[in-house]
């Protein structure tokens, strides 16, 4: 019979995928990021140490004060329909965030026409939601669970209390905002970052299952969790920032997983708005995706050879 087509898949950066970029990217960013090699799943190709981060980009701004602070993302590893172009958002102002909004592409976003709305069946608490694998990965209001909303079916699949963890204010990022549970996604998986009463304050890790939100493993930091502004991991590191409003803000403590030893940084991180409320890494496209006072942005970073 006829030969078959030549497949693509089993590279995380094949040259197809490159050309699919949008042409407006810099051939200097692609070149980049090919050198340095795209995430490849759980062996990290490509992983390093976080050493830059760059100024903020900003892709569209909330016109309401729901949208004063909110979470926005793409899937790194979408699930059809979706692609990595499928952009989210959920303005979290209010006491009943239920709305998820659903675009074709961040570029929409500005615009302010989602393709679709979805309504949660339980309202989410805060800013500490990520998308990951066709799951929203949420923390339901007044609970110390995290719930995962499946988007193809519409319908929550799984949900697990987080044990011990300090939630409504126990444990928040310095700004407040409910902010004690924090998802988080990197080149590794999903992670859940919080706090409880017998770590006193101080930050705990727990890598999640995405099906069943089973934890597989916890770690305890050092470092306070209401002595910083907001949180993030980057190839089994967390990394910290050290505040909300400063304009010349710095990404401050690193906690290595692999290690378990956390160290002092001092990495300029700007933020330009002086409200960051939401901040998380995005594995395939390697920036940082924030919400700064009404407006969702992104930071290119770059990462140590390793």
């Amino acid at each position: 019979g006829p030969t078959a087509a030549p497949r693509w898949e089993p590279q995380p950066l094949t040259f197809q995928e490159l050309q699919s970029e949008r042409t407006e990217v810099p051939v200097s960013r692609l070149l980049e990021e090919t050198a340095l090699g795209r995430p490849g799943g759980a062996d990290s190709a490509g992983c390093g140490e976080l050493v830059w981060v760059g100024e903020p980009v900003v892709f569209g701004r909330a016109d309401s004060i729901a949208g004063k602070y909110g979470v926005w993302m793409k899937d790194p590893e979408p699930v059809p329909p979706f692609t990595r172009d499928t952009t989210w958002r959920v303005d979290a102002v209010g006491t009943e965030v239920r709305q998820l909004f659903q675009y074709e592409e961040a570029e929409q976003l500005a615009r302010g026409y989602p393709a679709k709305v979805h309504i949660l069946p339980r309202p989410l608490e805060s800013t500490g939601a990520v998308i990951y694998r066709g799951g929203l990965f949420f923390q339901p209001r007044h609970s110390r669970s995290v719930a995962r909303y499946d988007l193809r079916g519409e319908t929550v699949t799984a949900e697990r209390e987080i044990p011990g963890a300090g939630y409504h204010g126990q444990y928040p990022y310095s700004w407040g905002g409910y902010t004690d549970i924090d998802l988080a996604v990197d080149e590794t998986g999903l992670w859940v970052i919080y706090s409880t009463e017998s770590a006193r304050g101080a930050i705990v890790l727990s890598k999640l299952d995405p099906q069943t939100l089973e934890i597989r493993r916890t770690w305890e930091t050092n470092i306070r969790k209401r002595g910083v502004a907001n949180s993030f991991l980057i190839c089994g590191t967390l990394y910290t920032v050290s505040s909300y409003s400063a304009p010349n803000a710095t990404i401050n403590f690193a906690y290595d997983t692999a290690t378990g030893v956390s160290r002092a940084l001092s990495i300029p991180f700007e933020n330009r708005f002086r409200y960051l409320s939401m901040l998380d890494y995005n594995p395939s496209e390697r920036q940082l995706f924030a919400w700064d006072s009404f407006n969702m942005v992104t930071y290119p970073v770059r990462l140590s050879q390793a």
